[in-house]
């Protein structure tokens, strides 16, 4: 069986993977990635935050991705009845990147993984991991390709970006249970032949279906629109039928979506998505770190999940550098705490969405542009941010204010 010899192997080719490997491979380090399937290849997450933009900058994937004319996105529009809560990121209150892409993922991460290429780091595809053996912090990876051919891949150090494939917390027993409800979806791309133009395509809408049920219309510059609806899974049970007739009866049953979307092309089938929230315990371990979805993945609402794995790509890919060139690293602190920081503040705003706290507050008749705008900052990805109360209170503060809305109210109709 041969052996390849590397500093770092990145195990999967989507952002994680490639921000990842781009940056160690930038500090002069040799990297390769190793990719179960074969890209393109559908994967949902088609609306980005601008915080991934400074992570896909500095990883130099920015021109690349200009240039596959992707729609821009410098908003996020919440819809309830004849309510409107629309977000500018412009108007954001943590100073940064004020725009970001909607994408078909799967030309996307072709994109970043040809780009990489490029760069000189070689990437395997349709490869599988088998087994990795750990002595210290080298190892050893054995991999198998599609036609059954097995080899060793040796190295100083392992990311593992492998998104849904999980392959280290599954090889290891690391998983366990998220704390967020199981949820499902149903989505499809659809030809958006009655787009408005008036407040899209430069945003993504999610619309309140129900209490815990909500629409995503992602549109992208193609005139293809992506829709999907979320919900507990037996919201869908009151549709009978084939997913595609589920998915017409109730794109009908939403006044939002009937009339834009009836008898609408659908590019393919709809498909299901369920159960999708995962974690593990540690985000590291002796020569390896977890990034993006293998981490933990939360929900679709606030389009979370390329950032958390470009940032997370990004922070640790900084962190194996300094350990490659001996230095000392306090993974639980410089890794494990920050990457933490943004999950668990997104976490608190999914939890806050599905409660119906957020309701509250994105559809007051009262809007505060200050407070707005430190929740449009959260909305933009910049969940690092500690001068924004809503970041450093965000277990609490989304419920003060919700109760603060609450109370006036009552004031009001006392009056």
């Amino acid at each position: 069986m041969t052996t390849e010899k590397v500093d770092v192997l990145v195990i999967g080719a989507g952002p994680s993977g490639t921000v990842a490997a781009s940056i160690i491979h930038q500090a002069g380090y040799s990297v390769k990635i190793v990719e179960k399937l074969k890209f393109p290849r559908f994967v949902i997450g088609e609306s980005l935050l601008p915080r991934s933009m400074e992570a896909l900058e500095e990883a130099g994937f920015i021109d690349a991705i200009k240039a596959k004319g992707f729609q821009q996105k410098y908003g996020a529009k919440f819809v309830k009845g004849n309510s409107v809560c629309d977000f500018s990121f412009k108007e954001q209150y943590t100073p940064g990147w004020n725009w970001t892409w909607q994408v078909t993922r799967a030309d996307f991460d072709k994109t970043l993984a040809d780009a990489v290429e490029a760069m000189g780091v070689p990437v395997s595809y349709e490869t599988t991991v088998t087994d990795i053996r750990f002595n210290g912090t080298d190892s050893v990876t054995t991999v198998e390709d599609i036609n059954g051919n097995k080899s060793e891949i040796a190295a100083r150090f392992i990311v593992d970006g492998s998104g849904y494939g999980r392959v280290i917390p599954r090889l290891f027993n690391l998983e366990k249970n998220s704390n967020l409800q199981p949820r499902k979806a149903l989505f499809a791309h659809t030809v958006d032949a009655r787009r408005s133009m008036a407040d899209e395509p430069n945003r993504i809408t999610a619309v309140v279906h129900k209490p815990g049920t909500w629409i995503w219309i992602i549109p992208f510059s193609t005139g293809v629109t992506s829709v999907g609806f979320v919900s507990d899974p037996s919201f869908f049970d009151a549709y009978p039928g084939t997913p595609e007739e589920q998915y017409r009866a109730m794109l009908e049953a939403e006044p939002y979506t009937r009339e834009r979307f009836r008898d609408v092309e659908l590019v393919f089938e709809p498909r299901i998505l369920q159960s999708w929230s995962a974690t593990t315990d540690k985000f590291y371990g002796e020569g390896f770190v977890l990034t993006g979805n293998v981490t933990e993945f939360l929900d679709p609402i606030f389009s979370s999940g390329v950032t958390l794995a470009c940032v997370s790509a990004q922070t640790a890919a900084k962190l194996v550098i300094r350990k490659l060139k001996g230095e000392a690293v306090d993974w639980e602190k410089e890794y494990m705490e920050p990457t933490m920081q943004g999950v668990n503040t997104f976490r608190s705003y999914v939890m806050a969405w599905y409660e119906g706290t957020l309701d509250k507050i994105f559809f007051s008749e009262e809007q505060r542009s200050e407070v707005k705008n430190q929740i449009c900052s959260v909305l933009a990805g910049y969940v690092w941010d500690m001068s924004n109360p809503f970041v450093q209170n965000h277990d609490t503060a989304l419920k003060r204010l919700a109760r603060t809305i609450e109370l006036t109210q009552i004031i009001k109709q006392d009056q």
